[in-house]
C-alpha cells in the first residue's frame, strides 16, 4: 500500500500495522485514541506540528 496525507490512520494501521512504530518515533502517540482512527495523517500531522511530507516519505520508505 501507497501511503499519502489523505490516507486515514485507522486504515494505514489496519493495513501496515508494522508503520505504527515510525509514527510513535514521530511523535504521534495518538494512534489508539477512537478519533484518530478516523483522521487522515495530515490531519493528525497538524495537530502535533509534525511535517506530513516527511511522515509520508518515512511510511513509503519500508
Amino acid at each position: 500500500m501507497k501511503f499519502n496525507k489523505d490516507t486515514k490512520i485507522g486504515e494505514l494501521l489496519e493495513q501496515a500495522p508494522e508503520k505504527a512504530e515510525i509514527l510513535l518515533n514521530m511523535g504521534m502517540h495518538c494512534l489508539g485514541c477512537p478519533a484518530s482512527q478516523m483522521e487522515t495523517l495530515e490531519e493528525a500531522c497538524m495537530v502535533h506540528g509534525i511535517d506530513v511530507e516527511e511522515v509520508v516519505e518515512k511510511l513509503n520508505e519500508q
